[in-house]
């Protein structure tokens, strides 16, 4: 079995990248990853390209491609199961390394990190080429929403013959990509050079067009034979707790584009600032995490991330074995950058003074756990109520689903119990991605497309 180390140590020092809003990731050579690649080499039963990625990438054949130094190989076989490995590799959470086998008794191959060095090298070399497309069927469809899933959604319907355009509300397209992404995370950049292969492969966009108010439903069925709605699940959960009208209390995913509009130059300041300010943030998730990062890049005076939740364990939960996606304790690289974690904290109302938020009153919880290792219930613990002190609240405990107006309120299609889109595909009407599935990750997204491409397809080549 290789004995070569897992490289742990992959961004740039705290103190340096904390100065600018660049990737905290450094950049690895082709030498230490081909040596991490030789990790990959002697597994068994590969479960990461099946349990482990949504998209089927032949990761084992990736590696071996990697390790012999044919990085051209590695990104052909990349990019035929991989739409845009670009973003993946960047933001994914890498269920696939979850999966790997050498995660039984070790640490996994570092998947995410291989996979982000064969873009990155096929960017830089020329393979990455325009999208072949098949001969032209004639047919029009109409993409609402250029996040992950429309743009997926755009390019297979493009490479099919279809002539596929993309509306965007937002000034620019890539969705919560290039607005709810922080740019330590996902360079924008990287999102421009894929749009612009796709507008030479034929795809067209349309920025700062609103579907019910810059173009109607009439319009979309009058001008296109079929329309796919991948608006994602843009409505935010709220905290209706008493205290939630004081100002300096924001939905998270408001903060954060805020600040994406001010480093791409869309907007002169940033609207929602923590520079100064104690900040509070409540939900414990990725996006909760995104805004730890940012305002710590904001020069905040303090920040406590709050969650309902108990501290999961450091290591896997007995409750999710092997190769399911564990129940474990995820720091992330904002997390290491500063800032406190509040677990099993229940919220129960803000405080403020000459009408602004001051603070958070919590109390801390006590969880029942499961001979598994899972949370099962919790009760309020006696005396434990605080108040946290917080100039500024940001709200990030996920979306509740897509919202009634806009494309769905325009396009008269019904939302499920769920939040959810199911579409109406009798009317030529498809849904894709967050909107049919409900919220989730930007690989299940793409999967998702790549489904309902397929039925898409079926049906403009039917006769539509």
């Amino acid at each position: 079995m290789n004995n070569i180390n897992r490289i742990n140590d992959i961004t740039r020092p705290v103190s340096v990248r904390l100065e600018d809003w660049g990737e905290v990731e450094r950049r690895l050579t082709h030498e230490e990853l081909s040596a991490q690649s030789g990790r990959c080499m002697e597994c068994g039963t590969p479960f990461c390209h099946g349990i482990g990625c949504p998209l089927g990438n032949v990761i084992p054949e990736i590696n071996a491609a990697v390790k012999k130094d044919q990085w051209q190989l590695a990104w052909k076989i990349l990019s035929s199961t991989s739409c845009f490995p670009e973003f993946t590799s960047r933001v994914c959470p890498a269920p696939c390394e979850n999966a790997c086998t050498r995660n039984i008794d070790c640490e996994s191959v570092m998947i995410r990190q291989l996979e982000k060095a064969v873009v990155e090298t096929a960017f830089e070399r020329g393979y990455a080429e325009i999208a072949k497309r098949a001969e032209s069927t004639g047919k029009k469809v109409a993409v609402i929403g250029s996040g992950p899933a429309g743009l997926a959604m755009a390019q297979l319907l493009n490479s099919l013959g279809h002539s596929a355009t993309v509306f965007e509300k937002n000034d620019k397209a890539g969705g919560l990509m290039r607005y709810g992404i922080p740019d330590f995370k996902m360079d924008k950049d990287i999102i421009d050079r894929r749009l612009e292969l796709m507008k030479l492969s034929g795809v067209k966009f349309r920025c700062g067009t609103e579907i019910g108010k810059d173009v109607s439903a009439a319009y979309l069925r009058r001008t296109f034979d079929a329309v796919v709605v991948a608006v994602g699940t843009t409505l935010a959960r709220d905290l209706n707790v008493p205290g939630r009208t004081f100002k300096n209390i924001h939905f998270a995913l408001d903060y954060l584009s805020s600040q994406n509009r001010a480093v791409s130059g869309e907007c002169k300041n940033t609207g929602i600032s923590a520079e100064g300010k104690d900040v509070v943030i409540i939900g414990g998730g990725d996006t909760g995490s995104d805004c730890v990062g940012t305002a710590l890049r904001q020069k905040a005076k303090s920040v406590v991330q709050m969650d309902i939740m108990p501290e999961p364990p450091e290591k896997r939960s007995y409750s999710t074995p092997w190769p399911d996606w564990p129940y474990q304790l995820k720091t992330s690289s904002s997390h290491n950058e500063g800032g406190t974690r509040l677990w099993s904290s229940m919220i129960k109302s803000f405080t403020g003074v000459n009408g602004a938020v001051s603070g958070v009153e919590t109390t801390s919880l006590e969880w029942e756990i499961s001979a598994e290792g899972k949370p099962l219930r919790f009760r309020e613990t006696e005396g434990s109520a605080k108040t946290v002190k917080a100039d500024l609240v940001l709200l990030a405990m996920g979306f509740a689903g897509v919202s009634p107006t806009g494309p769905a309120e325009e396009l008269e299609l019904e939302i499920t119990g769920r939040g959810v889109l199911p579409g109406a595909p009798e009317r030529g009407i498809f849904a894709c991605g967050d909107a049919r599935t409900g919220q989730s990750l930007v690989v299940k997204a793409i999967a998702d497309s790549r489904l309902i491409a397929s039925k898409v397809h079926d049906y403009l080549i039917r006769g539509a």
